[in-house]
């Protein structure tokens, strides 16, 4: 707060940390589509056994962000690419560009590329940080993945309590819970596991992660996911929007933009979509489903225990031929429809 405050009246003008976040992301061959924050601050610590106190002073730490505002960073696969950018005001940067190089060279066996992203001090650019190099990887799926899996993280696995009574719930479990206290939905991390290792059985389909949370937690969204299990991918979270924004707001909702952008970058592959019925996602998905008839095997859709909202959601389920939708109260339900869909092993 005593940076913001200095910022705000002209007198702060020193980095003290920088601090680099990429994000998990995705590509192709020659497309690399990479999304980070670059921040003055010191890596977040999420302990396993931390006291609420810490709890909260980390959530608090996620949202009061100092950002460095028209950041250099630079972007290098060694031995193939570099490739350099600018922040916006917020600090956010995108690399989202067409390469000559064959990126999948400097994949791993699961399609992930190591990318090296280091922070440019223009001012001095003679001037060697000490953090000035931080790792990020994006995802570039294999020839021979079967489908591809999109999936929904609140309420679909992980329970928010987004449907309580004035989401009091959800406040409770996002900002004053430890991320390594959030239980997965029962089921979830070994139906997921199935759905990656597919009816090959060769861990190849790539999955991909959405939230309609802010970028602000993203580590702990992180953190929840590989503390439980789940396969590795991208995770695709949307800029925080205060009151005070007077930037546009996007044409299309977060979700669906983010769907059709990953549809469109893997025009031959088929997916699954997965959601719950407790927001938007039933709409959302089926307008997708009727705009790529032939490119979405399945919809599962986990029930909440809102009746209003699974009135409307069923009502929507029952008049849509398109593709299967499958309404399910457990993870033990879609793993039966898919392996009779001929999805994962028997």
């Amino acid at each position: 707060m005593r940076k913001r405050l200095k910022k705000s009246l002209g007198f702060y003008k020193k980095i003290d940390n920088v601090l680099i976040t990429p994000y998990r992301s995705y590509g192709t061959r020659n497309h690399l589509y990479l999304l980070g924050r670059a921040l003055d601050d010191i890596p977040l610590k999420i302990l396993e056994d931390q006291s609420i106190f810490k709890t909260i002073k980390n959530t608090i730490r996620q949202f009061n962000t100092f950002e460095i505002a028209g950041a250099q960073i630079e972007l290098e696969i060694p031995d193939l690419i570099k490739l350099s950018t600018k922040a916006d005001d917020e600090g956010y940067f995108l690399f989202d560009k067409t390469v000559p190089q064959d990126l999948s060279l400097a994949a791993d066996a699961e399609g992930w590329v190591k990318v090296d992203i280091r922070y440019i001090d223009a001012l001095h650019p003679e001037t060697k940080l000490e953090k000035d190099h931080f790792k990020g990887e994006l995802l570039i799926p294999e020839p021979e993945a079967e489908y591809g899996v999109i999936s929904d993280i609140d309420d679909t696995i992980l329970h928010t309590g987004v449907t309580s009574f004035f989401k009091l719930r959800l406040l409770k479990n996002s900002l004053l819970t430890n991320a390594y206290e959030r239980i997965s939905l029962k089921g979830a991390p070994e139906l997921y596991q199935k759905l990656h290792l597919g009816k090959s059985g060769k861990n190849k389909n790539p999955m991909f992660y959405l939230s309609n949370s802010p970028w602000n937690l993203y580590q702990y969204l992180k953190l929840f996911l590989d503390f439980n299990n789940f396969p590795k991918g991208p995770i695709l979270l949307r800029n925080f929007r205060t009151p005070f924004d007077r930037s546009l707001k996007p044409e299309k909702p977060h979700k669906q933009k983010e769907i059709i952008n990953i549809l469109r970058t893997y025009p031959d592959l088929n997916f699954i979509l997965i959601g719950d019925s407790g927001e938007h996602d039933a709409s959302i998905y089926t307008d997708i489903a009727v705009q790529f008839p032939e490119r979405i095997l399945a919809i599962y859709l986990r029930s909440v225990n809102h009746k209003r909202q699974m009135q409307r959601v069923q009502s929507i389920v029952d008049s849509f031929e398109t593709t299967p939708v499958l309404m399910t109260d457990s993870s033990k339900e879609a793993e039966e429809h898919a392996r009779k869909s001929g999805f994962i092993l028997l």
